[in-house]
């Protein structure tokens, strides 16, 4: 009886080693799993800055262009007022004053 008390003893022993090394392969794959999590999270935060930062950089230029085209219209514009302004302002008065006056 002693010896199957023993066996039993020492199956227990085996099984609980076995528990063991189980647990310490589980807890050293969770660490491993955590670690990767987190070596993916701060690659994809890195590349999504990034992506971010590129799409920044080329909505500015986008807008930077469209503003100086903006820019250069009003100034033309702005240019074509001041010279109509200059070949017929005496017409623009002479037209104002006889409304004006009624003559």
């Amino acid at each position: 009886m002693n010896t199957v008390i023993k066996k039993i003893s020492e199956i227990e022993d085996a099984a609980s080693s076995v528990m063991e090394s189980a647990n310490a392969r589980k807890k050293a794959f969770s660490q491993e799993m955590e670690e990767r999590t987190k070596a993916f999270d701060q690659d994809l935060e890195e590349r999504t800055q990034q992506g971010i930062q590129e799409l920044r950089k080329r909505m500015e230029a986008e807008m930077n262009k469209k503003l100086e085209k903006q820019r250069l219209h009003a100034d033309n514009l702005l240019r074509k007022m001041e010279q109509n302004y200059e070949d017929h302002h005496e017409e623009y008065v002479e037209k104002l004053f006889r409304s004006l006056t009624g003559v």
